[in-house]
């Protein structure tokens, strides 16, 4: 079985006037289908650099990163928006919801990029009721961002990442603004799309959050450090 993703010998610079900042300095990993991966380090190790470069919303300096069958780093930027959008889900800790959306029109925002067209069509408003459902949002369809808890907001987030049934869902500080009670009911819905056969990749700085993961990838000055399980 083909990974669901992998990355070899991948380097990102970013020039800061005349100085040269080597976030990622030859990154080699592999995620295999159904893989659930906490990717942690210090601020400045380079984990959301690479969270960024998986999530295809950044070109590497060097190296290659396969997605799928798709060599991403050869990819024209059409053909990028494409693979973002079919492919990976994105949860992030701000939950990026459109404050004049109510909850089944955040949830629906990928299929419309996806189609082209404003009107979905029957099956894909169902399947959009059904995902609001399966994360607890069935009674708060009609609701609006600032109506909902901070728990619900991510609840929003993880369902607008699954509607298109990306391969990968790609986490960043998902429960980093959330209390102790919320975090661990949406780290047990990650837990839950991930033994459904989902691969997760989230990048944290909570050690209990990274313990559900299968393994624990430590990055540190751009490279990776250690792994653990």
């Amino acid at each position: 079985m083909r990974p669901a993703a992998e990355v070899v010998d991948l380097h990102k610079d970013y020039e800061l006037g005349s100085v040269v900042v080597r976030a990622l300095r030859g990154v080699s990993i592999t995620f295999p289908a159904g893989d659930f991966v906490a990717i942690m380090g210090s601020s400045g190790s380079g984990k959301s650099t690479l969270l960024n470069l998986l999530g295809a919303l950044d070109r590497p300096t060097r190296g290659r990163y396969i997605l799928g069958d798709h060599d991403v780093s050869e990819l024209n930027d059409d053909e990028l928006s494409h693979i973002r959008n079919s492919m990976i889900g994105f949860v992030f800790q701000s939950y990026n919801l459109i404050p004049q959306y109510t909850v089944i029109e955040n949830i629906e925002v990928p299929l419309h990029y996806r189609t082209g067209f404003p009107r979905l069509s029957e099956a894909d408003r169902r399947n959009c009721l059904e995902i609001a459902e399966s994360v607890g949002l069935g009674d708060r369809l009609d609701h609006r961002p600032y109506q909902l808890s901070g728990g619900e907001q991510q609840r929003v987030a993880i369902a607008r990442a699954l509607v298109n049934n990306p391969e990968i869902v790609l986490a960043d500080e998902p429960t980093g603004n959330l209390d102790s009670t919320t975090e661990r009911e949406i780290v047990e819905i990650l837990r839950r799309l991930n033994a459904d056969g989902r691969t997760i990749i989230i990048v944290t700085h909570d050690a209990e959050v990274a313990q559900v993961a299968k393994r624990i990838v430590h990055l540190k000055d751009g490279v990776i450090d250690h792994e653990s399980s």
